[in-house]
């Protein structure tokens, strides 16, 4: 049953930019991990225990670099984003956490590190909540109210989100608006913010002939469909960045391009998923909950 609410201001679409703040956070030898992170445009995975400075320095490009001209647009066309970041690498970037307040922007917690939380007990994985909660907080000057997760989660984390106080959570890729879902352990629902990965600008890090071109296309397709949908019931799209991918020269042409389109768009509702969390539940009753399958 399709559900018949309005975003704010009767707007057609609630768009989501996500940025991811992964750099600096990544699996390390110099973290003290077993081995090096193996998400790596160089393609070099070792099982070796061995620091790869490569892949340590093209991480680092996000930040030195990317972060500048993905702020820059951000501010020339006035789009509030959402920062899914791993505490850690706020800490080691001051600049970008003060950027971030600078814009009052969200910051969602993307965990302490951009490590494995799935292999974490239920205390280490509170204590991993915990962690990043205090340190967002500390280095944003705002305490993060949704979860996005390294990939995958386990049986205890809504439950243990709820606990610790969170809105929203993100590891959930089922539908293009947000839901109700039941909780394993706890007798209330949690607000879903689904995330997306095909409209991810990651796709040009793992499949390296997919050009800026194509991203583009996608993501203005992607747009145009939800957009049209959205004259019949709710729409939400979700644009997934990350600083050391889309903030290359070669390939930020393509994001400026999207906000040009997009801003052009009438009742658009450019939105932080906290935003979008809080409308949903202040409008759809947790009775309408979704059945775990």
């Amino acid at each position: 049953m399709k559900q018949q609410y309005k975003w704010p201001e009767q707007a057609r679409l609630a768009l989501s930019i996500v940025v991811n703040v992964e750099e600096g956070s990544e699996y390390s030898i110099r973290d003290g991990d077993a081995g090096m992170e193996p998400v790596d445009e160089l393609q070099v995975h070792l099982k070796k225990p061995i620091r790869n400075y490569g892949n340590e320095s093209n991480y680092q490009y996000g930040l030195n670099e990317g972060a500048g001209r993905i702020i820059a647009l951000l501010d020339k066309y006035r789009i509030r984003a959402t920062w899914t970041a791993a505490a850690l690498s706020l800490e080691r970037a001051p600049e970008l956490a003060a950027a971030i307040r600078r814009r009052d922007d969200e910051t969602c917690s993307h965990g302490y590190r951009w490590v494995h939380q799935f292999r974490m007990n239920e205390d280490e994985e509170r204590a991993f909540i915990r962690q990043a909660v205090s340190s967002i907080e500390q280095t944003t000057g705002k305490r993060p109210l949704g979860w996005l997760s390294r990939y995958l989660l386990t049986d205890n984390t809504r439950r243990l989100l709820q606990e610790e106080g969170f809105l929203y959570h993100m590891d959930d890729y089922s539908a293009d608006a947000p839901f109700w879902a039941k909780v394993d352990g706890s007798n209330e629902p949690m607000v879903i913010v689904p995330y997306a990965l095909d409209s991810n600008d990651m796709k040009m890090w793992v499949a390296p002939a997919y050009t800026p071109e194509q991203w583009l296309k996608y993501a203005k397709d992607s747009f145009d469909v939800l957009y049209a949908e959205g004259e019949q019931q709710p729409r939400m799209m979700s644009l997934g960045l990350h600083l050391r991918i889309i903030g290359r020269p070669g390939r930020i042409w393509a994001l400026e391009e999207f906000f040009r389109y997009v801003t052009a768009k009438p009742g658009v509702w450019f939105a932080s998923r906290e935003q979008i969390a809080r409308h949903f539940q202040s409008v759809v009753p947790q009775s309408e909950v979704k059945e775990n399958k």
